[in-house]
């Protein structure tokens, strides 16, 4: 008996090697991508091995505004993502519109925008930032007042940690949203020497639980440590895949099994050889807004 899924994720490989093409796969996708990908990863590491890879193509698992990034930083390269329908939902809670308006009513402030934005509202920011470098980024801002857009809750975490004053835009990712603090107290009761890390896009309540509050590129490296041998995670879900997969003999607890983003979830082996074999759907920035949004992008690049 043939095994389907062996020739499925061979035909992707040669495929891939036939279009000199790059997978990148963010650390929230599903098992079954990431253990295909050139580079799983947060959004500062897709950002970063965006920018230095010299293959023709990237395909891109992850949602739109990844691969929207991807395109600002390589636009001699076709950028793939092999479902157009996976957005983002906090993304969308900002336009272009609505930011210029704001930066009218706040002229003396400098806009910080989280790279969970489209390619239009970094393109109206000054800086943008992830939540693995977003504190050390509006630290680098040289003014004090700061507009951050769009998450509320990694802004207001990171007011905590600088001495500036902040305006939030109030968008928010409604899968760290579902995660509550009684999810931590009960995990905490039933596992009491697990250590707790959560994402910054969780409320400040839920992170005031945790050990610490950290990207998901920062999780993965704090379940390395020796001294973590259970972990209770606040992020979405596809994360504990890579968490077990790199660690074995230690224990991944979720903290809530409702946290799973749909969009993250859409892209299969399936879509992605169907998007190598007919090279489509492909991510486009107009020029004139990928110009000024890979400046404010150029500029967080400039401060890891």
């Amino acid at each position: 008996m043939i095994d389907k899924s062996l020739s499925l994720v061979e035909r992707i490989l040669k495929l891939k090697q036939e279009r000199n093409a790059v997978i990148l796969v963010h650390n929230y996708q599903l098992g079954e991508i990431q253990d295909i990908a050139d580079f799983v990863g947060d959004s500062l590491g897709l950002s970063q091995n965006a920018a230095k890879t010299k293959a023709d193509v990237i395909v891109f698992c992850g949602v739109h505004f990844m691969a929207e990034t991807a395109a600002i930083l390589c636009p001699d390269m076709t950028v793939l993502l092999p479902d157009r329908h996976a957005g983002c939902p906090m993304a969308n809670m900002i336009t272009p519109e609505q930011l210029r308006q704001k930066k009218k009513e706040l002229p003396s402030a400098s806009v910080v925008c989280y790279i969970n934005s489209t390619a239009a509202v970094k393109a109206e920011s000054d800086i943008c930032c992830t939540s693995a470098n977003a504190v050390k980024v509006v630290e680098s801002v040289a003014n004090d007042e700061i507009l951050f857009v769009p998450d509320q809750y990694l802004g207001h975490y990171i007011s905590t940690k600088v001495n500036k004053k902040m305006h939030f835009w109030p968008g928010y990712c409604p899968t760290h949203a579902r995660i509550q603090p009684q999810d931590i107290i009960r995990l905490k009761e039933e596992y009491p020497n697990a250590k707790v890390v959560v994402h910054p896009e969780c409320r400040p309540e839920v992170i005031a639980l945790a050990d610490e509050a950290l990207s998901t590129g920062g999780i993965i490296r704090y379940a390395q440590r020796e001294d973590v041998r259970e972990l209770i995670v606040g992020t979405e879900l596809g994360i504990i895949h890579r968490l077990r997969k790199e660690n074995p003999g230690k224990k991944f607890i979720p903290v809530s099994e409702q946290a799973v983003c749909p969009n993250m979830k859409l892209i299969t082996l399936e879509k992605v050889l169907w998007s190598l074999e007919e090279m489509r759907p492909v991510v486009k920035v107009p020029e004139r807004v990928r110009l000024r949004a890979k400046a404010a992008v150029d500029k967080m690049l400039a401060t890891v």
